[in-house]
């Protein structure tokens, strides 16, 4: 191969979904001095599937910026999960009650950070939401819905105002007794970014991971390519996999949430995953919404936030938010598609 004319080019295409991303990477072109791409395939972590990609100068470059993302998430997985009986999460959600809980710091940070985004949002992303979780997805192995009295029951055990923190000593003590913490809304997020930031200090020169339906990208795309692409997955399950839209993208993070990849059937009714902490009912205002901001943590629980508010206020909310992006698409039979007036610029 003539290494004057070695070139190198890559372009990724990413179908968001509330579980499914397809990441396909493509090179096509040479260059005088290559980059090297590192793939993980597809991965479980943080309970859904997750997948990276990085860009290098060199392969070992590569391959350690691939490692050190993967620690970090791990790191992260076991530090927040809600299913994990070792994680500081279940920790907080077993003793809590009885007296305060002294966590690490990434773990007290989020917590006061998902705090802020409960007062941001009136409520609407809140991570006390554990007991209606819990109440849900019972009710979906029962296939019996939950009455009036389960959740005016659990609801009383929901609001970040019972949550008790000590700043100077690191601790979560819960107000009231039957409380559990629920960061799934948030830690997805991140766990990308700080894998995201592993693998900047590893000496990557461009790269995105992905979890279920959350991604940050970062580094123009080596040569021909200037944006990384990013495929809008339809949300009518009558058309799996198809692409809505294709924006184009440097330097963000972009999250999905919707009722068309994680729900219950109960009794034959669809209900979402998503749990509005107001009403302890599923969300059913969006079939799905999509959030584009700097950081993927934000995105994450704004994201949570906006299906649980709907249309109107969720539009509503992102209008206040800087440097913030939404589509947003109405339920079946509709799929009616809103977007905030930047979008159009980011379309490719």
């Amino acid at each position: 191969m003539d290494k004057d004319k070695k070139l190198t080019r890559l372009g990724i295409l990413v179908c968001l979904g509330g579980l499914a991303i397809l990441c396909i990477a493509f090179t096509f072109f040479y260059y005088s001095k290559p980059l090297y791409q590192a793939e993980s395939g597809s991965l479980r972590k943080m309970g859904t599937v997750a997948h990276i990609t990085v860009i290098a100068a060199d392969k070992q470059t590569a391959q350690r910026c691939l490692d050190a993302a993967i620690k970090q998430i791990d790191t992260i997985e076991n530090l927040f999960s809600y299913f994990k009986p070792d994680s500081e999460i279940s920790a907080i959600n077993q003793h809590a009650a009885d007296s305060p809980v002294r966590v690490s710091p990434q773990v007290y940070q989020l917590i006061k950070k998902s705090i802020q985004f409960s007062k941001l949002t009136s409520g609407a992303f809140d991570i006390t939401v554990g007991p209606l979780v819990d109440l849900w997805h019972n009710a979906g192995d029962a296939n019996t819905p939950p009455t009036d009295e389960q959740l005016q029951s659990a609801r009383a055990l929901v609001g970040c105002d019972k949550l008790i923190l000590d700043d100077a000593n690191s601790t979560v003590r819960f107000a009231v007794s039957g409380m559990r913490l629920d960061l799934g809304g948030i830690a997805k997020g991140y766990g990308i970014d700080t894998a995201i930031e592993a693998i900047k200090n590893n000496g990557a020169l461009g790269g995105i991971v992905v979890i279920g339906g959350d991604l940050r990208c970062f580094g123009t795309p080596p040569h021909n390519n200037k944006h990384w692409l990013i495929g809008l997955q339809n949300p009518n399950l009558d058309s799996p996999n198809q692409t809505i839209l294709t924006l184009k993208l440097n330097d963000t993070a972009v999250t999905t949430s919707g009722d068309y990849r994680r729900f219950a059937t109960i009794n034959g009714r669809h209900f979402s995953h998503i749990v509005n902490p107001l009403t302890g009912r599923s969300a059913q205002g969006l079939a799905s919404d999509t959030i584009i901001t700097p950081l993927a943590a934000d995105a994450d629980a704004i994201s949570t936030a906006v299906n649980v508010l709907g249309p109107e206020k969720g539009l509503a909310l992102i209008k206040t938010l800087p440097h913030t992006e939404a589509i947003l698409i109405s339920p079946a039979p509709a799929y009616k598609l809103s977007k905030t007036p930047g979008i159009d610029l980011l379309i490719n």
